[in-house]
């Protein structure tokens, strides 16, 4: 069979009772036995697991998280030695290893360290070791913030071109609506096109957890971004961590089987309707031709943080997404869109002509810039020769080089977006 690399991320929900604030040691248990079990059958684990703060707030007799910024990061600085002694002891108690990374966005800032950071975790998981990869809450501020550790193990599953990435929440898969309000609501078990979905989130209906920051609508968008990259995202029930392994088997036969996405689908349902196989929602990666395969060019999408905009008109887009691009030149940039410096990352919009309302201009990638915003302001839509007259110098004849520009696949048109269990 098969092995895979898999990443498992667990919410604070899946750690932290939401009333007592206490360890929940049983369901953390059950994940340690689940990831070594997978580590058996010769898969590679990561663990992106938060908690830190809510461990913190327990050992501080806390019941409200601080509104202090310097408060909460203290807070993490003191639960996440007390997170990973739990861990390291459980998982010692079946003689495997674990590593401690903290990261921020500010740690994969530079391309070079990004790599670095690849290349530590696949060396861990070359030394049979579980990586347990955090948020570096003692030291992140706004800017620098992945947001929510879904964001984060989405990012690190793309890092690590990973297989699968398994997303544990307090439901048991994605539903039409909440389940805890309407009883019409449908479970959802396949998706292959994510932007056609139609499904309300906890955003609409105010569901989620108290002490978690993530909820249904940051799984949909890391399940977005992990799928881009080819990785195949599961939300499953984080009560029964153990339910990854018959999922993973699942996949499994199917994949040895060699069978086409319907047939996927119908060995799914018969394997639920048997209960061979928990309820749990499947968002497949995109085929290999459309998926983002660049480490550099994943990087620029979701490795950095955006600091203002370039708005382009559509001649000069389709010019940029050729097969054969150029660079951003001067004349194409129509508008300016905040503050950032040279080699700092912008987004890039689009309008249907140079003449269009810039308010309706559409994201539709990043790129890191030549020149800063006050200088970009000066040269846009001149020609190239005329940066040095007009600025005094020229680094460059573009804005942003071919290498520095991204982005994402085109989705492929599909005739079944999702299967649902009726």
């Amino acid at each position: 069979m098969k092995n895979y690399t898999i990443v498992i991320k667990l919410g604070t929900s899946s750690l932290v009772d939401e009333v007592t604030r206490e360890p929940r040691i049983a369901n953390m248990s059950l994940i340690v036995e689940t990831i070594v079990n997978l580590k058996r059958q010769g898969h590679r684990i990561v663990l992106v697991s938060s908690g830190a703060i809510a461990f913190g707030m327990k050992r501080m007799g806390l019941q409200k998280k601080p509104g202090k910024l310097a408060a909460v990061q203290a807070l993490a600085a003191i639960g996440q030695s007390r997170l990973m002694g739990l861990f390291e002891d459980l998982f010692r108690q079946l003689d495997v290893h674990t590593a401690q990374i903290l990261i921020t966005r500010n740690d994969i800032i530079d391309f070079t360290q990004y790599k670095n950071a690849t290349n530590t975790l696949n060396e861990l998981l070359e030394m049979g070791v579980v990586p347990i990869v955090n948020e570096n809450d003692t030291l992140s501020v706004a800017e620098i913030k992945f947001g929510d550790n879904d964001t984060l193990s989405a990012i690190t599953a793309g890092m690590m071109h990973a297989d699968y990435l398994f997303l544990m929440t307090d439901v048991e898969c994605l539903y039409t609506d909440n389940p805890r309000t309407n009883p019409d609501a449908k479970p959802i078990l396949i998706v292959d096109k994510i932007d056609e979905l139609a499904v309300k989130t906890d955003t609409e209906t105010g569901a989620g957890s108290q002490v978690g920051t993530g909820g249904m609508t940051t799984k949909l968008i890391a399940a977005e971004l992990a799928t881009n990259v080819g990785v195949t995202t599961i939300i499953t029930l984080s009560s029964k961590p153990q339910s990854i392994l018959s999922v993973v088997a699942n996949i499994q036969a199917s994949e040895e089987a060699n069978l086409t996405t319907s047939e996927k689908e119908e060995l799914l349902l018969k394997d639920i309707a048997q209960n061979k196989v928990p309820l749990h929602t499947r968002f497949l990666g995109l085929p290999t031709h459309t998926q983002i395969k660049s480490d550099r060019r994943f990087w620029l999408l979701h490795g950095l943080k955006t600091k203002g905009s370039l708005i382009i008109d559509q001649g000069c887009f389709e010019a940029l997404t050729r097969k054969n691009r150029a660079g951003l030149l001067p004349a194409g940039v129509i508008e300016v869109e905040g503050n950032f410096h040279e080699s700092e990352c912008v987004s890039i919009k689009v309008v249907p002509t140079k003449n269009s309302d810039i308010s309706e201009a559409v994201q539709v990638g990043h790129c890191r810039v030549n020149y800063s915003s006050v200088e970009i302001n000066l040269i846009k839509g001149l020609k190239s020769k005329d940066i040095e007259p007009t600025l005094g110098f020229a680094d460059s004849e573009y804005i942003a080089h071919r290498d520095n520009l991204a982005f994402p696949p085109v989705r492929p048109a599909s005739t079944d977006n999702l299967a649902s269990l009726n």
